[in-house]
């Protein structure tokens, strides 16, 4: 586990030229491990953009260290368009071979590595959650490092959060992957003509559904259009018409439009308890990959 920054040694660097130890020295640096299709990732992000915004001035250097889980997330096309998307001003390492992931021990998405102003690491946090938490130790190494230093207010994303009871994901379905390398058995049900790969499942002609039980309020799907560039879903909860409990991402016709690859939001505010989801695709090569969800 390394106990010291490692070496940035990554493919490419977005709004920043690469980062060396000396460009670093005496600053503190948070390392934030992401990935612009994970949910757990995007829950995460509003507080990171918060601690750049209002401390970087002050001594702290965030670094959005982009580890790719699928494929599609190592084209360039993909990544930079997930960047603007998602608004990160921040420096971005894309550490396609997990060359800085391996050095930090890292073992999933999101994770968060804090190291003083002297390149010590100080704390890790993996997963969602702990932002008040992460937020005091960042301005308590500002202190260190500049004790006559005026820090503004703790933000108002981790002061809301602090504030807020956080909802419970007990007994939500946990996420699933559709490719045979990571599927669990009796997840969900395929009809039609589907290809399986090791990291999707593809569908290869005519119409397809996808069948999903599951326990949720939120549901989300990371999802690839075909050699078109554009593929649609139907979206069916409980056998009817997504209706008002379409996510962010379907349309009144309670369909959701997928031009490149991405994370779909499919179904928000649903009541708790056990559902069936229906996705119909009906372009051939598009490729669905995981299912994620929420309370």
């Amino acid at each position: 586990m390394a106990a010291r920054i490692p070496a940035l040694d990554v493919r490419r660097w977005v709004n920043s030229p690469p980062l060396t130890s000396d460009a670093l020295a005496d600053r503190v640096v948070l390392i934030d491990v992401w990935e612009y299709t994970c949910v757990n990732w995007i829950r995460t992000a509003p507080y990171v953009k918060a601690w750049h915004r209002d401390y970087a001035d002050r001594g702290l250097t965030v670094i959005g260290l982009h580890a790719p889980e699928f494929e599609f997330g190592k084209h360039a096309e993909n990544i930079d368009r997930g960047i603007r998307e998602h608004q990160l001003s921040y420096p971005i390492a894309l550490d396609d071979d997990f060359t800085v992931w391996s050095a930090l021990d890292n073992i999933a998405w999101p994770a968060r590595y804090l190291f003083d102003a002297d390149g010590k690491r100080v704390a890790r946090w993996i997963g969602e959650g702990e932002y008040d938490r992460t937020e005091a130790v960042i301005r308590q190494l500002l202190v260190d490092r500049e004790p006559d230093i005026e820090l503004p207010s703790v933000t108002p994303e981790a002061a809301t959060f602090a504030a807020t009871e956080q909802p419970s994901y007990a007994d939500v379905t946990e996420e699933t992957y559709l490719g045979v390398d990571r599927r669990l058995p009796g997840a969900f049900d395929l009809t039609g003509d589907w290809h399986a790969g090791g990291d999707y499942v593809e569908l290869a002609s005519g119409v397809g559904e996808i069948a999903l039980p599951f326990d949720a309020g939120e549901v989300n799907l990371v999802v690839e259009p075909g050699s078109s560039g554009h593929a649609t879903l139907r979206v069916l909860l409980d056998g009817q018409p997504v209706g008002d409990r379409g996510g962010a991402d379907v349309d009144a016709d309670g369909v959701a439009r997928v031009e490149r690859p991405r994370m779909v939001r499919l179904v928000a505010g649903a009541a708790r308890g056990d559902h069936l989801l229906t996705l119909v695709a009906d372009q051939p090569g598009c490729r669905a990959y995981a299912f994620t969800f929420g309370p």
